[in-house]
């Protein structure tokens, strides 16, 4: 495609960053025609260097014929009206996680796109780090043998000050806590690399580090897709954070894989690694981690549209996260 695609960022949020620094690396391809915001200030897309309309109303964005998708990285609470109006006015979405506060309203949004025949794409960007590609490259050609055991791990810390933020860990506004807000990225990679089956029992708790409404620390027994026995840690509480890890035991070697960093070793064979730098958002700061993910998946979403086929991250490919998600609460609670 020579001509470039045209956008619009719906929501101007700390989550916005990562998408602006992206389509800034991606001019050549996409043109951010808009950036909506209920307060619109110049400040917040500073990541992006290129004429951009700010605004304040939704229904400009959507007028425009010349905008072929949308980018909505507003809280999960508003997420199924917007992308109910951008569907009805004809545009793709390229939605931040989670879908929705919960599996009725994610499921409902996942229908809406299927109705209208627009792409929905989900920013679970996780899968597109390079190390992730290695390993799920590796479990497809069988170089691991066949799974026998995995776990996921993720240490995450988050102050009071975070919690005490408007909506932070709130139903009605985030929909949930670490597993919704802050473990979906990793659960829904391992899911995307070994399968979640069942699971066979859960713990879901709120620390006495933290004054919220919902759980900041989440275990799990996991049965895999093969039916092999996996396991699952997840927490905002491990004060000062660490990396997130996910270990997988096959009959031909084994795999580490840390925030975005690899170690393969077979049982015969030279071993893999993958190693890179920068943060994941596991401590004090979320937003420590590099945008190049981003703006791997924004790539997919732009080709995805282009050649009329479902993102690698699709709705409806999103959405059994979220029923995995549900499951875990369900039998913890």
């Amino acid at each position: 495609m020579t001509s470039r695609m045209v956008l619009a960022l719906v929501g101007l949020g700390s989550g916005a960053q990562p998408h602006l620094r992206s389509l800034q690396d991606l001019k050549e391809r996409v043109e951010l025609r808009y950036a909506f915001a209920r307060q619109p200030r110049a400040d917040r897309i500073q990541a992006y260097t290129g004429p951009v309309h700010l605004t304040d109303s939704l229904e400009l964005i959507l007028q425009d014929p010349e905008v072929q998708a949308v980018i909505v990285a507003t809280p999960a609470s508003t997420h199924l009206e917007i992308c109910q109006r951008c569907f009805a006015a004809g545009k793709h979405i390229l939605l931040e996680k989670p879908l929705e506060l919960n599996l009725e309203r994610s499921t409902q949004l996942v229908e809406l796109a299927d109705q209208a025949g627009l792409q929905l794409g989900v920013v679970l960007q996780h899968r597109f780090r390079e190390a992730s590609q290695v390993l799920q490259k590796l479990l497809l050609d069988g170089r691991l043998g066949e799974v026998q055991a995995a776990s996921i791990r993720l240490p995450w810390w988050r102050s009071q000050a975070y919690y005490n933020e408007p909506g932070r860990g709130t139903l009605a506004r985030d929909g949930g806590g670490v597993l919704l807000t802050q473990a979906i990225h990793t659960l829904d990679l391992f899911r995307s690399l070994v399968g979640i089956q069942s699971i066979k029992s859960a713990v879901v708790r709120q620390t006495q580090l933290h004054q919220m409404e919902t759980e900041d620390y989440v275990s799990a027994m996991l049965v895999l897709g093969n039916g092999a026995p996996g396991d699952l840690m997840a927490t905002t509480a491990m004060y000062p954070g660490f990396p997130e890890t996910i270990d997988i035991v096959g009959t031909l070697g084994s795999a580490r894989l840390t925030g975005a960093n690899l170690r393969v070793n077979f049982l015969e064979g030279t071993p893999v690694n993958i190693s890179s730098e920068g943060g994941t958002g596991s401590g004090a700061n979320p937003m420590d981690f590099s945008h190049e993910p981003h703006r791997e998946l924004i790539t997919d979403f732009i080709d995805a549209v282009h050649q009329k086929r479902a993102p690698r991250v699709s709705g409806a490919d999103a959405l059994k996260t979220h029923v995995v998600i549900r499951e875990l609460l369900r039998l913890g609670q």
